[in-house]
């Protein structure tokens, strides 16, 4: 204290003194104040309408989807003598494990033996391999549903969960549809996402009593006409969805005619339905075919009425390539909204070698191991086939 001065004996300070000090203190602290409220934005202020306030980053993830998995004898037998279908997914497994959720539509049963096309019954072994290649979430309402009964159902459920998936549209009991409400719900870096599925129909069956809410229908008379759009029981669910306020909702469909292009006035209706009832993205399979995607930016509302068989014989021109379709999904950091921001497709195509080895190709990568002259190029029929498919996939998606 010597070098600023004389030491301040406090006790011999005069009232006026000290109700100087107190004066002065008063004036610091009031400077203080002042100088914290010019510092910190007016109460009417928003996040990044100005000033030096800072805005959260805007959160981005990814959707991925493919689309059928038929199971066939064809695509059984892919596996080999030891069901192995490893190799099969090698060459698309960087594009199904990129996505942050991954989907297909799981047309078969996983059930006793024989496996293939009689019953469409597949091995664990087949949707293990699937999860090893990156997907999360099967879908289960679609043509195969009850193929073999809800006895049949139930083992397709217990096997998916066992390898490590979820399932979607379809559920065992009414207890168990009660529980879910015929749609889960998936957070990924703070966005929850709504995911449902239904299918049109299955093959012509209907569900036995008591099992009414096993499996999402799009129709009321989905064991025959297909005329009758069920409104009800889709306004239902979508329901029950807004009542967890999802971020997002994508619906997972089963609709359309095989092999047919054609968009029918049911889907367009249902197209009204799922919009009105908040659904962001409609992610389509059944015509085997791909089919075009529509996105209208302003809305954020994606179509994408069929994404072709992902896995299956291939035996019918334009069922041995399709697309796995990837949906980015940005989080306003600002406001907290999330939209369907763009997306993103991989051309894939059904390789089969001289020796039998079916495999599942990116197109594009494909060309290029071709053009490349790399070892273990496609052969140059193929190599033509699969220019002809990206090009009629491109027109395809564009509609």
């Amino acid at each position: 204290m010597a070098r600023f001065g004389r030491k301040v004996n406090r006790s011999a300070l005069s009232v006026g003194a000290k109700i100087g000090i107190a004066i002065a203190a008063v004036a610091v602290l009031a400077g203080i104040v002042a100088a914290v409220i010019l510092l910190r934005p007016s109460d009417s202020e928003t996040p990044g309408t100005g000033g030096d306030t800072q805005v959260g980053e805007d959160t981005v993830i990814h959707f991925v989807a493919g689309g059928d998995v038929n199971v066939t004898d064809k695509v059984v037998a892919a596996g080999g003598s030891e069901l192995d279908y490893s190799d099969v997914f090698l060459d698309v497994m960087p594009v199904l494990s990129g996505g942050d959720l991954t989907t297909l539509n799981f047309e078969g049963n996983l059930y006793e033996q024989p496996y293939g096309s009689k019953h469409n019954s597949a091995p664990v072994e087949l949707v293990q391999a699937l999860r090893g290649a990156g997907v999360d979430i099967l879908q289960t309402a679609n043509s195969k549903s009850i193929t073999n009964g809800i006895l049949g159902l139930s083992s397709t459920l217990d096997g998916i969960r066992s390898a490590g998936m979820q399932s979607v549209g379809t559920y065992a009991t009414e207890e168990q549809f009660q529980r879910y409400q015929g749609f889960l719900i998936r957070e990924v870096n703070g966005i929850r996402i709504a995911i449902t599925a239904f299918t049109k129909g299955m093959d012509g069956r209907g569900l036995p009593g008591g099992s009414e809410h096993c499996v999402n229908l799009l129709y009321e008379d989905y064991n025959s006409a297909y005329q009758k759009v069920d409104e009800d029981g889709i306004q239902s669910v979508l329901k029950a969805i807004d009542k967890q306020q999802p971020d997002i909702t994508i619906a997972l469909l089963h609709w359309g005619s095989e092999f047919n292009d054609q968009v029918s006035k049911t889907q367009q209706e249902i197209i009204e339905i799922m919009a009105d009832g908040g659904v962001d993205a409609i992610v389509g399979t059944h015509p085997h075919y791909v089919q075009k995607i529509g996105f209208d930016a302003d809305t954020g509302m994606l179509i994408a009425y069929s994404l072709g068989d992902f896995f299956g014989d291939g035996d019918k021109a334009g069922t041995n390539y399709s697309v796995i379709l990837d949906l980015e999904i940005t989080k306003d950091g600002a406001t907290g909204k999330a939209s369907v921001s763009d997306y993103s497709y991989v051309p894939i195509y059904r390789y089969e070698s001289e020796i039998g080895e079916v495999k599942l190709l990116r197109i594009r990568e494909a060309l290029t191991a071709y053009e490349n002259r790399s070892i273990d190029a496609v052969t140059a029929e193929d190599y033509e086939a699969m220019k002809n498919a990206l090009a009629r996939i491109e027109d395809r998606v564009n509609g």
